[in-house]
This record gives structure tokens, sequence and C-alpha cells, in this order.
């Protein structure tokens, strides 16, 4: 008889996203009259910016020639969209790196999840709590994370580091050595924002202890303090310790067209094996690579025409999260991020828990939100609010949840 992998069968219950999406379901079954305005899932609603569909069409048109056709392209990722990535995304902010240590894909959340193919299953893993669980559960799909404890919800293997109001939500290196680190800078789900001085003390400690960062920066557009490190690589040493993941879904909305890319240094080794050329041995083996259109759609963010029009929406964005932020606090509420990130982090009220509150907000106010326990055990207390709906709604649910908390 077959046998499966049996890791799959410790995973609590379903992922965080489709657990929020089926009560969402259930409620409007339930209740069809009822508007719901989302604030939970991260997922952008301005459309692709013109530079970006402009590109797509004309490569659309390439393709519909025997002269621009392109069939199979280099897993890697096109060198027009590489050079683009390398010159625009890192040399402007005076950090090398090279076209051939990056990596395009069809987004941060696949990579994060598929990086893990180039290490053992023994190393230890740690990860901020709370954390996306992209990063939770795929190591727990892949044997490091050990069991899993529904009553402490947490797995016995991963090293769990607090980030909480009292520490800034910022993780400080543990006394305790993990091989495998996960930081998001900008958070998801915190919205808070590392240092260069808080980022170096991990570069440190990763160098020190032969440990690697992976680090997520899907979030990075959204920084608005011009001292705060938008890359791992801008910290001295982290290319001999840090992988990092970035996204175009955030930045230029690609949600639904999927595009991003890791970055691996060269001077990247662990256990005598350069990394960058594991992970292309691993990306040519089992990616086919991302498709042309996709491509040029993505080189054009990084026209003049592309790069305005982006920061025009990435604008739109922050607006919505100071009315979230501003609003909410207006009440009484602690909030929390907002501010260099999309998320606001919101701690809810009178000691309620997180999917206790989402339920009470999902039926007095008929919004939604993102529970914060489904994110590791320091996130039991908090909802998540996205700042990447629509202007209107945004305003509108903040009112219908200010009108709730005061009993309207």
């Amino acid at each position: 008889m077959v046998k499966i992998n049996e890791n799959y069968l410790k995973l609590p219950g379903s992922y965080l996203f489709s657990e929020v999406a089926r009560r969402i379901s259930a409620y409007t079954g339930a209740h069809p009259e009822a508007k719901i305005i989302k604030l939970s899932i991260g997922d952008v609603t301005r459309p692709l910016v013109p530079a970006v569909t402009q590109a797509m069409h004309r490569a659309v048109d390439e393709m519909g020639t025997a002269e621009g056709f392109h069939g199979y392209g280099p897993e890697q990722g096109y060198p027009f969209l590489r050079e683009a990535i390398a010159r625009f995304d890192y040399a402007e902010r005076g950090v090398d790196i090279q076209p051939e240590e990056i990596f395009v894909s069809d987004g941060a959340k696949s990579d994060c999840g598929n990086i893990g193919d180039i290490f053992g299953t023994d190393n230890r893993v740690a990860v901020c709590d709370p954390v996306y669980p992209v990063y939770v559960d795929t190591n727990a799909m892949a044997g490091r994370a050990g069991e899993y404890s529904q009553q402490q919800g947490r797995w016995d293997r991963l090293l769990y580091i607090p980030c909480v109001a009292e520490n800034g939500f910022y993780p400080a290196p543990p006394a305790e050595r993990a091989e495998l680190i996960y930081l998001c800078f900008p958070n998801n789900p915190t919205g808070a924002v590392a240092t260069r001085e808080q980022l170096k003390a991990w570069v440190d400690y990763a160098n020190a202890n032969g440990s690697v960062i992976l680090f997520d920066s899907a979030y990075e557009a959204f920084i608005t303090r011009p001292d705060i490190p938008h890359s791992i690589f801008e910290i001295e040493g982290a290319r001999t310790c840090a992988i990092e993941f970035r996204s175009f879904s955030k930045t230029a909305g690609f949600t639904g067209t999927r595009c991003g890319y890791t970055v691996v240094p060269m001077e990247l080794e662990r256990g005598g094996a350069r990394l960058n050329s594991l992970w292309n041995r691993r990306q040519t083996t089992k990616f086919n690579g991302v498709p042309y259109v996709v491509q040029r759609g993505a080189a054009a963010v990084y026209t003049p025409e592309g790069r305005a029009q982006i920061m025009e929406n990435i604008g739109y964005y922050r607006r919505n999260a100071q009315v979230i932020r501003e609003g909410l606090a207006g009440t009484g509420l602690e909030c929390f991020g907002g501010v260099d990130a999309p998320y606001i982090w919101l701690r809810t009220p009178e000691g309620m828990g997180s999917w206790e509150f989402f339920d009470w907000v999902l039926d007095r106010a008929n919004v939604a939100t993102t529970p914060g326990a489904g994110f590791g055990p320091s996130g039991e207390g908090y909802v998540r609010l996205t700042a990447f709906g629509g202007a209107e709604d945004t305003r509108q649910a903040v009112e219908r949840i200010r009108t709730a908390l005061q009993g309207g």
C-alpha cells in the first residue's frame, strides 16, 4: 500500500485564510442581505497600472508572430527583468546584487515555502510569533516542525520568538541556536518594521551560528521613513547569511498575475555547497519559469511611467491604512502598524478572543477581519485589518465598526 506524507495529517484544521473564507461564506449564506466588507485577506483592489497592461499587450502581440514567439523561457527569469530588478531595487539603494543572484518566480509565497527543499529536515527553524502561516505550515509539511499541540497552539520543534507590544513587536535573537530563521519586515501581520541596528544583530547571530536568514520583504514598497532599510542586503554581512524574497503582488497589483523573485547571493555557502547553485538546481528541475507576457509586465514596473503609477496606487493604500488606524484608535482601541506597512494590528476590546471578535464584528458590523490567533500563540487577542480595499469600502468599514462598538 502506498505511504503518504503523514506530516500533512498533523496540520491543525485548514489554512488560516481558507477558514476565514469559509466562515464568511457561512455567514453570508445565512444572511444573504448582508453586504460584507472584507478587511481580511491581503488582496489588492486597484487594477494593474497602464504601463504594465500596455507592456503585456505588446508582449501578447509578439507571441502571435513567428519572430516574437517565446516558448520555454529561462527558469531563472529573462535577463531583461533580472537586470531591471538588480538596477532599480538594489543598485539605486547602494546594494550590489547581480542578475545571476536573482530568480524570478510566481510569487514570494511559493518561494518561502519551496526554499526548504534545499535544506535538511533536521534544521531547527525560528519564526516570529505571530507569523505568516506559510512559514510554519510548509516546515510542518516537510517534517521540521515536530508535533502540534492543540492546547498550546504551537509545534514542539519550532522556536517561537514572541513579538508583542512589550517588545515593540520585534524579535531579538534568541539564546538558543536556530539554523533557519524567518524574518518578515515590514511585518505581516503586525505591521512592525526593523531598524538597521536590529537587523544587524540578526545578521551577526546568523553568521556566528552558521544560520540562514530567510527574509521576506514583500511589503518594502510601503516603507515611508528614510532610515528604515528596504532589504536585508543593506546590512553589512548579510550576503554570507541571508536569502531575500520579494513580490510584485502588493507592490504592483500582481496578486492575480503572479510574479516575484528570490535573491540568493553567491557568497552564501553552507555544508560546503553554494546555496545559489542548489536553488538553481531546484528551480530548473521543478519550475518552468514565469510566462514571458507576465515578465514583460513586471519589467514595465521599472519604467518611469510604471514607477510613478504604482507609487500612486501604494499611496492610495497608505491613505486607507491611515483611515483605519486613526478611525479605530479614535474609539479607544489600541492600533499598531499601518504606517510603514499596509496592515493594522488591532488589540481586541475587553479581553475578547481573536475568533470571538472576528465573529462579533462580522455579525454586528458586517466587516471581515483576520483573527490574530491564526498567526500563532502571541496573536491571540488581536485581529489584522488590511488597507488593500477600496477607499469608500474602507471608510464605511471603519464607521460600521465604530458604530457597533458604541452599541449602535
